[in-house]
């Protein structure tokens, strides 16, 4: 019998994380916080020294859904800063290449984070109306990457993103950082939120 390959992956903290079986007793937001730090988006094609990180992009979302949600219960503002969170451990995926996976990685991704939302107090699923909320602002984060670090006209990313809000975006600059610095931050606003929760 050949033997089964491995589906577990140890984290820094030293957690064994089953990735066919994940439990919140496994998830530690500084595994989190650092895997996502040293993630890129746009599969690194961004210009700066820095990569863009799937954590600089969640600390960019958590503030817009708050901007477009300002009312919103704290526990939806955690959901927003955790919405890429299973990234951690399977990286951020272009949508090309999800459709080419297919299903199974999003079956995979949903059983990441319904793990993690239970760990931090989230419900397993969210709300279809939570979920969209944050797409709206996912997908305005997108709009801002594109154009002012990723190389799309303006025109395009319209295209491609929808037109945002200007009073949604005003003020927003994307500035690339160091990833021990984008960690300490993800850490640092996780923890005020989950804080504000109790």
């Amino acid at each position: 019998m050949p033997k089964q390959p491995r589906a577990w992956q140890r984290m820094l903290s030293g957690r064994r994380l089953d990735l066919l079986d994940p439990t919140p007793m496994d998830i530690e937001i500084e595994d989190i916080a650092h895997g996502l730090a040293f993630v890129a988006r746009w599969n690194g094609q961004t210009f700066g020294d820095f990569p863009y990180s799937v954590a600089e992009h969640s600390l960019l979302v958590e503030t817009l859904y708050s901007r477009m949600n300002p009312n919103a219960p704290v526990k939806w503002r955690l959901a927003a800063l955790l919405h890429d969170a299973p990234e951690y451990v399977i990286g951020d995926m272009i949508s090309p290449v999800k459709s080419a996976v297919g299903p199974a990685y999003g079956e995979l991704d949903d059983r990441l984070m319904a793990a993690i939302h239970i760990k931090f107090g989230l419900p397993a699923k969210l709300p279809d109306t939570i979920k969209k909320a944050i797409k709206k602002a996912d997908r305005i984060s997108a709009w801002l990457e594109a154009t002012q670090i990723a190389g799309f006209a303006v025109e395009e990313a319209n295209r491609f993103f929808g037109v945002p809000d200007p009073k949604q975006i005003d003020g927003l600059t994307i500035v690339l950082r160091a990833p021990a610095d984008v960690r300490q931050d993800f850490t640092a606003r996780h923890n005020t939120l989950l804080g504000q929760m109790t």
